[in-house]
């Protein structure tokens, strides 16, 4: 991963705010954030995120760490946020040759194993992975349908408009300059799909606060326990999307289907979750595929970009065959 001395830099110069000269600073994720692993003289490490302009509101990134909070609280893994000096949760940093100015937070440290990292759900071990995973999600959903946000509290909808709306949150994937007329047909007759199956779908249950973006490199078993990081896109959604976000990448491999049988066994051995919600996730698992399309395209800056001819073609085949498998209308 190349590093980017401005970047760095404010880096750097944001950390004074915490009061923290760093012995080292090491660059260890370029995606939604520059995220950095800070460690002091005395031995202590820390994330520090430098956050995408634009993206979030500071309101917006407060409601992030209140819920990680109240997850934490709760006893469930998350970040735990530590206040600034000024005791805010985030400082403006930059532009010093970085563009816009950039909201900056600092976290503890989460030492554990990426549960990407743990064997695929054809073994006995992965298949635990997801099971655990699986009930992590659904402890996270039932803490979130208990709680009560505190005043003020902001986050973005993802729901039939945010996901496939006409301004959806990650952007208007159907309307790309390098789609063909065909494809860009293609897709926009699935959003429109999938926004009316969503309507119909309703907001009266299964949804709530939820993660976005649990996937497997989101999860780290520390100490055997599961934990969730990187709540960027954590936002108000429906349930089942957080289980379509764990299951895109194992979609198109031979053990798919073990992958999900373990992720729905482990969510039900935590917190119901009905027959006619499952049968929702290929709708969301869709959405997925389409919405990353939109999120690629916008992000030229992160590594992933490259792939963003491949995630054309699949959205394109994935469209396809949904809409001749029967859509919802």
């Amino acid at each position: 991963m190349k590093a980017d001395p401005k970047m760095e830099r404010l880096a750097r110069e944001a950390l004074a705010a915490w009061d923290l000269v760093p012995a080292e600073l090491d660059l260890v994720s370029v995606s939604e954030n520059f995220v950095y692993r800070v460690a002091s003289a005395d031995g202590e490490r820390f994330a520090l995120r430098v956050h995408r302009p634009g993206y979030h509101t500071l309101a917006e990134l407060e409601s992030e760490t209140q819920w990680t909070r109240a997850l934490e609280q709760a006893g469930i893994g998350a970040p735990l946020a530590i206040p600034a000096r000024n005791g805010r949760h985030y400082v403006e940093a930059g532009p010093a040759g970085c563009g816009e100015a950039r909201f900056v937070g600092l976290t503890r440290w989460l030492e554990g194993t990426p549960l990407h990292e743990m064997g695929s759900a054809a073994e006995d071990a992965g298949a635990e992975s997801y099971r655990q995973l699986g009930a992590l999600m659904a402890a996270m959903h039932d803490q979130a349908v208990a709680w009560q946000p505190p005043t003020g509290f902001t986050r973005h909808a993802l729901d039939a408009d945010g996901l496939m709306g006409d301004a959806p949150f990650w952007g208007r994937f159907w309307d790309l300059p390098r789609l063909s007329s065909a494809q860009r047909t293609l897709l926009d007759e699935a959003r429109q799909a999938l926004h009316r199956s969503f309507t119909a779908y309703g907001k009266s249950r299964a949804y709530s606060m939820i993660h976005a973006d649990l996937h497997a490199a989101n999860v780290l078993v520390v100490e055997g326990r599961p934990c969730a990081i990187d709540f960027d896109d954590a936002g108000l959604g429906w349930h089942v999307y957080d289980l379509a976000v764990a299951l895109f990448d194992e979609l198109d491999k031979p053990s798919y289907e073990a992958t999900r049988d373990a992720l729905v066994a482990g969510y039900r051995s935590r917190r119901a979750f009905p027959d006619e919600d499952l049968e929702r996730l290929p709708d969301f698992l869709l959405a997925r595929t389409l919405a990353l399309v939109g999120w690629l395209h916008a992000r030229p800056e992160v590594p992933l970009h490259a792939v963003l001819p491949q995630a054309i073609e699949l959205a394109c085949e994935r469209a396809t065959a949904w809409m001749d498998g029967g859509a919802r209308r």
